[in-house]
């Protein structure tokens, strides 16, 4: 570590003072967990990495999922023992280097202006299943107004919100596999044939593609996985963070093979592997096939669920983000307020403007610019990831120095071999979207973001090197709207 990297580290790592409200009770951890993990793209779009990898696809996604417990496990025991809103970021900022906390929380906001336009522009669509004279944009608006409100009310309520939405989810899936089950050993719904395991092997073998293809889809199916590091931006508002997290995160690695894995495989035994790159969502099919009346109704109610959950996630995760960043001093201090129930108002706020203009960017803006933003978004997620991976390394090391390794409450297992077999699998995730064409462009995109915020971050700490005084006052001891004073 270089002298100025370690002044840095020394001086970052004490934990944001924050005054956030510990509202989330144990069941709201546990469906957020879920939801963060279960997307549209599981509804719809599982079937891209099907066609990548053939019915192999399910190694991949275990695979995957064993990773992405490692993660979850290295972030879980930093968020028992320093719990704070900005999570990975905080961390990042405390444990890597300041401009890593720099880089991952300006990240959320691209990840947020590019993400939000795709999801809402997906509901509007879905809203016209529907109501097809209504236009999208208005579906837009009173999406994005309404999470507002149950966002900027208090933290119990995104709670809650995010609970049944979580739920509806889960039974679509779990649904699916007890019906799908039912379908291929029993022959229920195929007038009493059952269809059985051929579909695994009959269409050119487990691996149509080869180890190659299982490798590729190894980029789509991380990116589905995408979320599940928002867990711990809620541990700075939980209730019992020590015995709830924990429950939460150990929890990850069977939901992910259940509602995943489990689902994936339901659906390359009952579909032949190459049918399944099409459009409209195999779910449908299933449903219908079993003699779920309104079949394609449901789907449609379930994944409007979905989009509603990603966009509640999305205005929370990002405003506790942007108020995290600003207590570190790498955001305007404005955003470091809370109102008189403890809610960053003005950092929802500033998410609810930047949704406006993902949205109204959407409308504006050539697909191939569009684009660009969507690029930035595969490189913020492996930042994230490996952040968290190396965050927890450095955590544990000063843990060490200091003699207090033995107080850790929630270990991550098998470290430190678990975090770099991790990192091996951020790193494959990588080298797949530096040989696909279609995402080889993200990395050519990103490399220009991140000297993008080099040059800001250069900037901001240069000016408030120059005007320290400005810097002094602590944003979380001031409070916007009526209430009490700050401590």
């Amino acid at each position: 570590m270089t002298t100025s990297a370690a002044k840095d580290f020394e001086a970052a790592k004490e934990p944001e003072k924050e005054d956030l409200k510990r509202d989330l009770k144990s069941r709201h951890i546990q469906m957020i967990a879920i939801g963060g993990a279960i997307g549209t793209d599981l509804f719809y779009g599982s079937g891209s990495a099907v066609a990548t990898a053939g019915p192999a696809i399910v190694l991949t996604y275990a695979l995957a999922s064993v990773a992405i417990y490692f993660i979850m496990r290295a972030l879980g025991e930093m968020s028992v023992e320093e719990p704070v809103s900005g999570a990975y970021i905080s961390y990042a900022n405390r444990y890597i280097h300041r401009f890593a906390g720099f880089l991952n929380g300006w990240n959320a906001f691209i990840f947020l202006l590019a993400t939000t336009a795709a999801e809402l522009n997906a509901l509007g669509h879905y809203i016209q299943f529907w109501l097809p004279g209504v236009p999208i944009w208005a579906t837009a608006a009173v999406a994005v107004t309404v999470m507002f409100v149950v966002n900027v009310v208090g933290v119990k309520f995104y709670g809650e919100a995010e609970f049944w939405f979580a739920i509806i989810k889960v039974a679509a899936i779990v649904a699916l596999i007890v019906f799908g089950t039912a379908l291929v050993f029993f022959g229920v719904g195929n007038d009493g044939v059952a269809i059985g395991l051929g579909h695994l092997h009959d269409h050119g073998g487990f691996l149509p593609r080869g180890l190659g293809g299982a490798f590729l889809a190894l980029a789509m199916v991380a990116f589905s996985f995408g979320g599940v590091e928002n867990l711990g931006i809620a541990a700075g508002e939980t209730k019992d963070v020590a015995t709830t997290m924990p429950k939460a995160v150990n929890a990850t690695f069977w939901r992910l093979m259940i509602f995943y894995v489990g689902a994936v495989a339901v659906l390359v035994t009952i579909f032949p592997w190459a049918s399944l790159g099409g459009t409209g969502s195999p779910f449908v099919t299933v449903f219908a096939k079993i003699g779920v009346p309104a079949a394609a109704t449901i789907m449609n109610v379930v994944v409007v669920t979905a989009v509603l959950s990603a966009v509640n996630s999305t205005v929370f995760t990002n405003s506790r983000t942007f108020y995290n960043l600003s207590l570190q001093g790498n955001a305007p201090r404005f955003l470091g307020t809370v109102n008189d129930r403890n809610v960053p108002s003005r950092a929802v706020m500033a998410v609810f403007v930047t949704m406006a203009a993902g949205v109204l960017l959407n409308l504006l803006m050539p697909d191939q610019v569009f684009t660009v933003f969507s690029s930035v978004t595969v490189f913020a997620l492996l930042c994230a990831w490996a952040s968290i991976v190396i965050s927890h390394l450095r955590f544990r090391r000063a843990r060490i120095r200091e003699g207090r390794a033995d107080l850790i409450r929630y270990r991550m297992p098998l470290h430190p071999y678990s975090n770099y077999l991790a990192l091996v699998f951020i790193a494959a995730v990588l080298t797949c979207i530096a040989i696909l064409p279609d995402t080889r462009v993200s990395l050519a995109v990103s490399g220009g973001w991140v000297l993008v915020v080099y040059t800001a971050y250069a900037y901001y700490t240069r000016k408030q090197k120059r005007h320290p005084a400005e810097e002094a006052a602590t944003p979380v001891q001031m409070h916007t709207g009526l209430g009490h004073p700050g401590p």
